[in-house]
């Protein structure tokens, strides 16, 4: 066996070198987006008279990354990764744009739809790579590398939102990115190129049931907004009537006994994903609204988080190479309930008179548990990936994500709507406490067994 093959040379070997720099350079183009937006949107909110829409600028976002997943992933497996990476960037780069110059919060909200779409691809054409481009035992270390990404946007992106929000405007900061993601574009497309394509089929089944899934999620929070019980009813009965048969041939109509590792890693992110991204689209909002913080002063919380993700994220490869991953399922458990514990801690301080920047330390305990139970976790899954299944895979494994975050930040805007910032974030930070919990016996399960 060849050292390329075993491994040999590390992430950095020459013939993998120019694959991991674009894999990072893709994710340091997703993580500014996401802790620049996450800051400025409540500026964007305000300014665009759309607080009661809050919750749809992520819920938007979110339901258009989930079809992006399927869509642009099962088109990676059978053509190759370069062309859907391509037409991902291209979505990713006209929704800033649209989202950059909304005149309204519909066109806003319609912005980050698209956003996701491209954003969707982008994640999924890099999960790919890595299950194709990489032996086992480098998959850790360049899902840290991924993590690590987050580093440069955790120091400077909320400071440079903030300044850019202060010295143009908040469209600033969605048109701004645009020069970031046409450099990505460049470094990332040759070393997609030299991946072959594995040939496995489009199934256009899936690509119907995860449209009909985000359709069917996104009637389900209209119905959350609605205040008389009729159209409300009317409104939650028929989203899931399209999103519950959908997502069971998604994932298999028995996917909720969780019958194996596989499932039960799509379980688990689905958890933690609601409970750790939901509350992250309401912390900003309520630093700012409940304690008085600026843009900046709120968006170092994400900082904060962000980097102990990527520091424990680094952590656990290590401990992963040296125990050639026997304890992956026990670090998603013990890492839930971390998220858990963290969780509980930021609704208690936000409501008290406790220093903003406890409430800071305690999110971060959020990112810390982040860091080893998303890593652990994801690395049982593409390893459970059938063969020449790997971007159908990882298309799951990121649905599950988007559909958690989806529900989490569209369920957090709408007590934030329905009850005020004070009232509905208290509430929302209780139910996602509960259900980080609910990921880590779920975690359990990651545990191969007899059928």
């Amino acid at each position: 066996m060849s050292a390329a093959a075993n491994g040999g040379g590390g992430v950095f070997a020459p013939e993998r070198r120019t694959l991991t720099l674009g894999v990072m350079l893709s994710m340091l183009m997703i993580a500014f987006e996401s802790l620049a937006v996450a800051t400025v949107l409540p500026q964007v909110a305000e300014r665009l008279d759309g607080l009661r829409l809050y919750g749809w600028s992520f819920s938007a976002f979110f339901m258009g990354f989930m079809v992006s997943t399927v869509a642009l992933g099962g088109w990676a497996d059978r053509s190759g990764p370069a062309r859907p990476y391509l037409a991902a960037t291209l979505c990713f780069g006209g929704g800033l744009l649209l989202a950059g110059l909304a005149p309204t919060m519909a066109v806003f909200i319609a912005g980050r739809a698209v956003q996701g779409f491209g954003g969707g691809g982008v994640v999924a054409v890099a999960y790919l790579a890595i299950n194709r481009g990489f032996p086992d035992e480098l998959r850790a270390r360049v899902l840290a590398l991924m993590s690590s990404a987050w580093v440069l946007p955790g120091l400077i992106g909320p400071a440079l939102a903030s300044a850019l929000a202060a010295l143009t405007s908040w469209r600033g900061v969605f048109v701004g990115l645009l020069p970031l993601l046409a450099l990505a574009t460049l470094l990332t497309l040759p070393a997609l190129r030299r991946m072959p394509a594995s040939g496995t089929p489009q199934s256009h089944t899936r690509l119907l049931a995860v449209s009909l899934a985000a359709l069917g999620l996104a009637l389900g929070l209209a119905a959350l907004e609605q205040r008389r019980w009729l159209p409300a009813l009317g409104l939650g009965l028929l989203g899931a009537l399209l999103a519950l048969p959908a997502l069971g041939k998604l994932y298999g109509r028995a996917a909720y006994r969780l019958p194996s590792p596989l499932e039960a890693g799509f379980a688990v992110r689905l958890c933690l994903t609601f409970a750790f991204f939901g509350a992250e689209s309401l912390l900003p909002l309520s630093l700012q609204r409940l304690r008085g913080l600026s843009l900046l002063e709120s968006g170092l919380a994400l900082t904060a988080a962000a980097l102990v993700w990527s520091l424990c994220s680094f952590l656990h490869s290590r401990l992963d190479e040296r125990t050639a991953g026997r304890y992956r399922p026990q670090v998603v458990g013990a890492g839930s309930l971390v998220i858990s514990l963290s969780l509980a801690l930021t609704g208690w301080l936000l409501h008290t008179p406790a220093p903003a920047w406890a409430v800071g330390l305690a999110w971060s305990l959020g990112g810390a548990g982040m860091g080893f139970a998303f890593q652990a976790h994801t690395l049982v899954v593409l390893k459970a990936a059938p063969t020449g299944q790997a971007g159908t895979v990882s298309g799951n494994l990121q649905l599950a994500d988007m559909l958690g975050s989806a529900l989490g930040a569209g369920i957090a805007g709408a007590l934030v709507a329905g009850l005020s910032v004070g009232v509905g974030s208290g509430w929302y930070l209780g139910a996602a406490t509960l259900v980080a919990g609910l990921a880590g016996l779920a975690a359990r399960r990651l545990f191969p067994w007899p059928a």
